[in-house]
């Protein structure tokens, strides 16, 4: 574990496991959370004989809490200062949530050679938020409704929201995990109230239509269809169809932390798209 120092002073930790020559896999992850949610698919691919490296984005986790920087050109500069600290070469880049979004901002901008693959995993791109050239958003409302409930009682609020849509937890039958509920609330509780404020405005607002075409290396698209955060046919589907070189792969039923609820299904399928 260690951090880096961007340009402006701000201290990005990371976590750095694994063969030093080994193929590097960088883990991005989604609001308001750290590294630590990554933590099946890293000891999965530690397994694997992979490189695993994931770190906390500004304002969350362990990272400098920021006054500014909150929005996603600063998340995909913070990034680069990473790759760059870590000479990373034909690096995979795995996006969760607002990860995803960060990862297609990074990817696209990133300095040729940096980057072997990406995968989107339940990922906000195109574009969240409801407007005449996106009809199928979601309305702004939704999420002036969750900065007002951050800003009254952040930490009744990241009970709720795991408690019930972020894990499908909310749906019949559904096998709970108070041991995940309890494990979101500790990370976002970890970072900053700013940045989460902030950070919703960046993971709702940012267009990455000209990000996913700009994007030129192999993206795995994984959406669960039961998305009740980023719904599924706003986002997996639209994305894939913007990207040159994409694979989609809809995940019948699953929700938006997919990743934490069935990594029996998905760590298979993200080795078999990096290994090919």
């Amino acid at each position: 574990m260690g951090s880096v120092t961007t340009q402006d002073g701000t201290k990005i930790f990371y976590k750095d496991w694994g063969p030093r020559d080994g193929q590097a896999i960088v883990f991005h992850h989604g609001w308001p959370l750290s590294a630590d949610d990554w933590d099946n698919q890293m000891l999965f691919f530690l397994g694997h004989g992979y490189r695993v490296i994931a770190h906390d984005r500004r304002g969350h986790g362990r990272s400098s809490q920021t006054a500014t920087g909150h929005e996603m050109d600063t998340y995909a500069a913070d990034v680069a200062a990473l790759t760059d600290a870590l000479d990373l070469q034909g690096a995979f880049h795995i996006g969760h949530s607002t990860g995803g979004g960060e990862v297609a901002r990074y990817v696209a901008r990133a300095k040729p050679g940096r980057v072997g693959k990406a995968v989107l995993v339940s990922a906000v791109p195109p574009i969240m938020v409801k407007s005449d050239a996106n009809p199928g958003g979601l309305p702004i409302e939704a999420f002036d409704e969750m900065r007002a409930a951050l800003a009254a009682n952040r930490s009744q609020f990241f009970i709720e929201v795991p408690t019930g849509p972020f894990y499908g937890f909310n749906r019949p039958g559904a096998k709970v995990s108070q041991g995940l509920i309890d494990n979101w609330w500790r990370q976002g509780m970890m970072g900053a109230a700013n940045a989460h404020y902030e950070c919703i405005k960046a993971f709702s607002e940012t267009d990455f239509n000209e990000d996913l075409a700009a994007i030129d290396v192999p993206v795995l698209v994984a959406h669960g269809t039961d998305d009740q955060i980023v719904p599924y046919a706003d986002a997996g589907p639209l994305s894939a169809e913007r990207l040159k070189d994409s694979t989609l792969k809809s995940y019948e039923g699953l929700p938006h932390g997919m990743l934490s609820t069935h990594p029996e299904v998905l760590n298979p399928d993200l080795l078999a798209f990096l290994q090919e």
